[in-house]
């Protein structure tokens, strides 16, 4: 249940255990760039058409002013509708998914993530930035890793909200006392989403989707925003840890970034002749 009305007096924010001095609060709408990531290789044939549904909905949740980038993800990534304020043609971007090939999921994150900082850095406007993204299984096709994908979520603050479709045969055979064998597409997603001060999804039936789409909609029409100048002036290129606590609501809990990389020392080149 989302806390109303909280001011920034109400919060309470650290890093690296020292306490900071807010100098930025939103509690009313800002302003979303949102992409929708979709696995479409061929283990999604049956369920396309849903998929395809639900994201369609996603996408029409979003308010006057928000941007989608609509990104398609098999043995490689491609970017069907760029980031704008055009939802019909979003919309139709995700209709024309077809489904076939392996699952290169950490290179459609890895390249998502730096076109999104890209796009950040060429605006001025304060802007929130979230990342939602389906996948059904294991990737089979990334020349990227998940340490790549991890250190450049944790540099670039962007929520990435993850729905990872699970079989139900697992979860009976889990519910059953059989032995679930270790998935590392659920550990990857479930660590991106802590992380970045998002959520991670594992609906076992396909027609969830559109319940849980509800609800990562919901919560980002419903988010604070707060910023702060730290009072470490190193530039070491180092990760620095954020806790935010709300003093004012005992039992209340946080869901933030845990950390950000501060900035890298500037390199100075110099030439000889």
């Amino acid at each position: 249940k989302f806390v109303r009305g909280l001011t920034a007096e109400d919060f309470a924010v650290y890093e690296d255990g020292v306490q900071q001095a807010v100098a930025f609060f939103g509690a009313t709408a800002v302003p979303l760039d949102l992409a929708i990531l979709l696995d479409t290789s061929a283990s999604m044939t049956d369920k396309i058409d849903t998929v395809q549904q639900a994201a369609v909905g996603f996408a029409q949740t979003l308010r006057e002013g928000d941007r989608l980038i609509v990104v398609d993800i098999k043995d490689a990534t491609k970017v069907l509708h760029p980031l704008d304020a055009a939802p019909a043609a979003a919309e139709a971007a995700i209709l024309s998914t077809v489904p076939r090939g392996g699952t290169a999921l950490y290179n459609g994150l890895y390249l998502t993530l730096k076109e999104m900082v890209k796009q950040r850095r060429a605006n001025d406007e304060v802007r929130r930035q979230a990342i939602a993204v389906l996948s059904d299984g294991e990737d089979t096709a990334s020349l990227i890793g998940f340490d790549d994908v991890m250190a450049v979520a944790k540099e670039a603050g962007i929520s990435i909200y993850t729905i990872t479709l699970r079989s139900g045969y697992a979860i009976r055979n889990a519910t059953q006392g059989g032995a679930r064998r270790f998935s590392q597409s659920e550990f990857s997603m479930k660590a991106l989403a802590q992380e970045t001060g998002a959520r991670a999804f594992f609906p076992t039936e396909i027609g969830e989707l559109a319940g849980v789409y509800g609800s990562i909609a919901d919560e980002l029409s419903h988010l604070y925003s707060i910023g702060y100048s730290s009072k470490n002036p190193r530039r070491d290129g180092a990760y620095r840890r954020v806790i935010v606590r709300v003093a004012a609501k005992p039992g209340a809990q946080v869901r933030t970034r845990a950390g950000y990389q501060s900035p890298r020392p500037e390199r100075v080149t110099t030439s000889t002749h």
